[in-house]
């Protein structure tokens, strides 16, 4: 089988497979305990932590350790929402949210909150003058994706950052999930004051995920109890994930560049390809997306026909978020360009990491080329 549902998830490199197995046999002891066990445990766990916040460039103290990208971003709106609901309740997201931003936004209306929902134009972007129009004197958070994991658009998060660092009071949070590792980040330097992050995106662990806090923020916590990370996310941390992840990170650093170089090429080559192919519409930007998503429909051909169909060829792709791909529904994001249904009901994403490699992406061409000749064939019969 050739994988290409690289956003969904990725396969965990198997040295950080190596790292997990070992963590768990070696270090064993709960990182708060105050015995030689557990000593050796915290050591491991503040190596981790420093390994991320190199990569983030920020202090160690300003990350938190948590089990994905759902939870960091739950913690990071519900924790400012709650902390700081005395100086205002108008939130700003846009429309194109990821479920686990989006389905948040939607709860903390149900609890006496405003939100802002800032349209997209064509290409899933948002507008950095609806933002500024979006503000008001009790706005208290924005939070938009860096990269949408539906359409691989690439939000304008330096200029909202910019833009937000003349208004103090409101804190602005960025999921990063489907950026970490592909993409440049400055957090600091952008005026990002929380940042989502999560392991299994990059060949790490499932259940392990990365929020970093700027210092000087304060969350109202989700999890109350033993006060680990900071007091944020209280629960014995999970070390094994954590030092899978930490190898994860250090494995992006060894050969970044070049990986990256690799998957610009090979995007670039697909979404060429796909584009010549007869009936194919590209979803995704024509200029300037993301290197590893590509999102296109057939319309005519329903997605989860042709889904199964490459299927059988040995090609494993996806047609919208992995998190609502089961619902029978066209896609809220996809919609939210104002793509027509049936086109939107026709999408499929295929999504690329380092571990693919030119030539299964000319045999997926050759697949899709073919499946689609059979289905038409079968539905003019």
């Amino acid at each position: 089988m050739i994988y290409l549902d690289n956003s969904a998830t990725t396969r965990p490199d198997p040295q950080v497979v190596e790292v997990v197995k070992k963590t768990m046999e070696r270090y064993y002891g709960n990182p708060s305990s105050l015995h030689q066990l557990g000593v050796d445990a915290e050591k491991v766990l503040n190596q981790a932590r420093l390994i991320s916040a190199q990569a983030l460039r920020c202090k160690p103290g300003e990350i938190i350790f948590t089990s994905g990208g759902t939870e960091s971003n739950n913690a990071a709106i519900k924790g400012v929402a709650f902390q700081y609901q005395s100086r205002g309740k108008h939130i700003v997201t846009s429309e194109v949210e990821h479920p686990a931003v989006y389905d948040v936004c939607r709860q903390l209306e149900a609890w006496g909150f405003t939100v802002t929902y800032l349209p997209v134009d064509h290409q899933g972007r948002v507008s950095l003058e609806d933002v500024k129009k979006a503000i008001r004197p009790d706005t208290i958070l924005v939070s938009i994706m860096h990269v949408n994991n539906e359409l691989g658009t690439i939000q304008p998060i330096r200029e909202i950052g910019e833009h937000l660092k003349a208004f103090p009071k409101i804190v602005f949070h960025v999921d990063a999930v489907q950026s970490f590792g592909k993409l440049e980040l400055r957090p600091k330097e952008w005026g990002i004051d929380l940042l989502s992050v999560s392991a299994h995106k990059f060949h790490g662990p499932r259940g392990v995920g990365i929020l970093m806090k700027r210092e000087g923020i304060t969350l109202q916590p989700l999890l109350a109890g033993g006060g680990q990370e900071g007091g944020v996310r209280s629960g014995t941390e999970n070390l094994p994930a954590i030092s899978g992840m930490a190898k994860a990170i250090r494995l992006l650093d060894e050969a970044a560049e070049q990986q990256r170089s690799s998957l610009t090429a090979m995007h670039e080559w697909l979404k060429r390809e796909i584009q010549q192919i007869p009936g194919c519409v590209l979803n995704s930007p024509a200029e300037g997306g993301a290197p590893h998503i590509l999102n296109f429909s057939v319309p005519g051909v329903k997605s989860e026909v042709l889904l199964h169909t490459l299927e059988e060829k040995g090609f494993l792709v996806s047609t919208k978020s992995a998190c609502s791909s089961k619902a029978n529904e066209p896609s809220r994001v996809l919609m939210a360009t104002g793509m027509d249904r049936e086109r939107a009901l026709s999408s499929i994403r295929v999504s690329l990491s380092r571990e693919n490699r030119q030539q299964e992406l000319e045999q997926f061409v050759a697949a899709l080329r073919d499946s689609l000749d059979r289905l038409r064939a079968y539905m003019n019969v």
